[in-house]
């Protein structure tokens, strides 16, 4: 067996090259996705009950109301930019924003942190996450 593995690296180098670069590449983005400020559902627990934290929903109302965080505002990614003023009111408490699966939500992060909120964080895992921990969702 090892020494297929011998003879295949041998006869072909550039596979070789090529899935260490996609390899290299893949572990550079996983480093720097979780070094942004993310928070796991219980630490976004803890903050929404000790420092009444925000919650901004950034998936589409269909998903919003199949479930979601209590009280949590819903706005969708896609509106995000022009409904931003919405949150100026809380600019200076913490704001989590979630979405499905925690995916996409880095990018509103970068956008409310760019207009001035000085503590936004992304929920970990996004709303799959919360639910999977067993956490209450509100349904409308």
């Amino acid at each position: 067996m090892i020494d297929q593995l011998f003879e295949f690296v041998q006869n072909h180098p550039l596979l070789l090259g090529a899935f260490l670069l996609v390899l290299a590449a893949w572990v550079a983005y996983e480093i720097r996705s979780s070094g942004s400020s993310g928070v796991s559902s219980s630490e976004a627990t803890q903050l929404i009950n000790r420092e009444d934290a925000v919650v901004v929903d950034l998936r589409e109302a269909g998903e919003y109301k199949s479930g979601h965080i209590a009280g949590a505002r819903n706005i969708p990614q896609s509106k995000l930019d022009e409904r931003m003023r919405e949150l100026d009111k809380v600019k200076g408490k913490p704001i989590i924003v979630a979405c499905k699966h925690g995916q996409s939500a880095g990018v509103a992060q970068a956008k409310l942190a760019k207009a001035g909120f000085e503590r936004v964080f992304k929920l970990k895992g996004g709303m799959t996450q919360w639910q999977a921990d067993g956490l209450p969702v509100v349904k409308k």
